[in-house]
């Protein structure tokens, strides 16, 4: 139970009280500040606040936006404010400070009003709520009541709570093709009272019933996992609107949110290599293939933003060129189409599962991925070659988590730190040539899987090291930990393939999968503000280097059968590693919540 408190002269006949006690409030009144901030003492610590003048008049929406979003430590519309328990301090020092006497009478007119101001100037992390059409105000007078009960009655604040649930970015399918309707599901099941959390496990179920429809290899089978793959998404769109529209955010739903979309896009990938595999066509190389593809577009995203969450003086021609286009409607779709982001990534995958086959399926997927990552990355490169941004310590440490680096190349980078130029492009072309040697190696040698490749492995650890050993501020810097996954990943799915041995790629898709976990877990770690995972498990799992540099041992030391058996091994021994403490850390109350309006992925 939360606890409000309405201080200020009271308003006979107003239906403020019954809107906060629906918003689930227990209401008390105070004459005064004094009594107010006694009121506020006498609540449990561990409770939410809320202080309200008695002459509000908005809409229920304002109200629920400014009182029960959990997000925020603070929040505040005019005439209501709350604080959680975190900001419980700040708003006793912010009562504490309001003077009692003669020629006080302005500060505790609208002591609400005043109070914001305090807990803003304290730096609480107060939010200010962006009401648009919606309405919030303090009647001072009867004439400001009823012009602004006239303002409340001309807004359907319903109508706003739906449009609202919506992304305010997203894909062209998502939004002319999927959320016309999801918004009405999703308060269909606020209205159930179903959760965001609900929707999410029922998401990935679909899929996953998805994904065993494509692995029956029927023409039927293929229908119905094109359709329940679309149907996933469907609820994908609506988890996130019913969080939005009911202001259901949790530290649970973040981590779920996070992870399942990969997890039902890669169980979908095997699926339709299992599928093929009856009809007698293995793609499970063309199955890995795009999901190391997918994982790297993903990796060079996220590097590019945590690079640039924070720099100054981050301004450019091409930023402005882009800002430009953004202004002419019909380039905002086809650039945001381009990108293939999730929704027309699977619109395009479950037709092609419907009426072709998983080989062409995949072809469609790597050809339109390998595009679309080349259209990012090149317009990051250019981007980070024309600004002048300066980097923060932050941003530097955000990269190096990023790169995933294990013991052995900490030991080479503080063997190496002090030589070299932090901003220049050293860091991204040693992190280049430690993927490029140890690729063009694998790809292009005869029998890959020989000690030789255990000894190029180690050069690759050497630039691998070198590349890590000053901070990670210079313009392209944020490619070291792209060129790191790629290396990783692309030398797993070579080596497998190049056994030629019924098991290996599977078991090579399996281990990828594992690997790529713990990088999107480390991501959105960071993206919540915790920083990455323990040291203790980068370490476990051998940093990328590490992980490497073991593969080409095992390949070298086994016979292919004994290989796959080690890849088999290996996957589930880090699987059950990654993920036993990245659910220790997303379910324990230290874990963020995780705002849900950023880039559609």
């Amino acid at each position: 139970m939360s606890t409000a408190i309405l201080t200020g002269p009271p308003v006979a006949g107003s239906p403020l009280e019954a809107d906060l006690r629906t918003l689930g409030f227990d209401v008390r009144t105070a004459n005064d500040a004094a009594s107010a901030a006694e009121l506020l003492a006498a609540v449990p610590a561990q409770e939410r606040v809320a202080v309200v003048d008695p002459r509000f008049v908005g809409h229920l929406h304002a109200l629920r936006l400014a009182l029960t979003d959990p997000r925020f430590p603070a929040a505040a519309v005019p005439g209501a404010l709350t604080a959680q328990p975190a900001a419980r301090a700040a708003l006793a020092r912010a009562f504490g400070r309001i003077p009692v006497g003669a020629g006080t009478a302005h500060l505790t007119d609208v002591l609400t009003d005043t109070l914001t101001e305090s807990l803003d100037r304290d730096e609480t992390g107060l939010h200010r709520v962006e009401l648009g059409s919606l309405v919030a105000t303090v009647a001072l007078t009867p004439a400001q009541r009823e012009d602004a009960r006239a303002a409340v009655a001309a807004v359907d604040d319903e109508a706003v709570r739906l449009r609202t649930a919506v992304k305010s970015r997203d894909g062209f399918f998502t939004t002319y093709c999927i959320s016309p309707y999801s918004r009405y599901l999703a308060r269909w099941c606020a209205r159930r009272g179903l959760t965001p959390n609900q929707v999410t496990t029922a998401s990935l179920l679909t899929a996953l019933i998805a994904a065993g429809c494509a692995a029956t290899g029927t023409r039927g089978g293929f229908i119905a996992a094109g359709f329940l793959l679309l149907f996933s998404f469907v609820l994908d769109c609506t988890d996130g609107q019913l969080a939005r529209y009911s202001l259901q955010y949790s530290t649970m739903g973040a981590w779920l949110d996070a992870t399942f979309d990969r997890a039902k896009e890669y169980a979908y990938y095997a699926g339709l290599a299992l599928g093929a595999a009856r009809g007698g066509d293995d793609v499970w190389a063309l199955a890995l293939g795009a999901m190391v593809l997918m994982t790297c577009r993903h990796v060079v995203d996220f590097s590019f933003n945590e690079a640039n969450h924070d720099a100054t003086a981050n301004t450019s021609p091409t930023a402005a060129l882009s800002g430009k286009l953004d202004s002419v409607g019909w380039t905002v779709w086809v650039r945001r189409m381009i990108v293939l982001p999730i929704g027309e990534r699977w619109a395009m995958i479950a037709v092609l599962t419907a009426f072709t086959t998983p080989r062409i399926v995949f072809y469609a997927l790597l050809i339109g991925c390998a595009l679309a990552a080349c259209y990012t990355t090149a317009g990051r490169v250019l981007r980070s070659l024309t600004r002048r941004a300066r980097r923060t310590d932050r941003a530097a440490q955000a990269l190096a988590d990023l790169a995933d680096s294990g013991p052995l190349a900490e030991l080479i980078a503080g063997r190496a730190r002090g030589r070299g130029r932090t901003g220049s492009f050293l860091a991204p072309v040693m992190a280049f040539l430690s993927a490029a040697v140890l690729l063009v190696w694998v790809i292009f040698q005869d029998d890959p899987t020989s000690w030789l490749t255990v000894g190029v492995a180690v050069c690759s650890a050497l630039l691998a090291g070198a590349a890590v050993a000053r901070p990670l501020k210079g313009a392209l810097d944020w490619l070291v930990p792209p060129f790191f996954r790629a290396g990783e990943y692309v030398t797993i799915l070579v080596l497998a393939a190049r056994t030629d041995v019924p098991g290996a790629l599977p078991a090579a898709y399996g281990l990828v999968a594992a690997v790529a976990y713990h990088h999107y877990d480390t991501v959105y770690r960071i993206r919540g503000g915790t920083g990455a995972p323990p040291r203790w498990l980068v370490r476990a799992t051998g940093g990328h280097e590490g992980r490497i540099l073991v593969i080409t041992v095992l390949a070298a030391a086994l016979s292919p059968s004994g290989f796959t058996i080690a890849l088999t091994a290996l996957a589930v021994a880090l699987a059950l590693l990654v993920l036993i403490e990245s659910i220790r850390f997303w379910v324990s109350s230290q874990a963020p919540a995780v705002h849900d309006e950023g880039e559609p992925a």
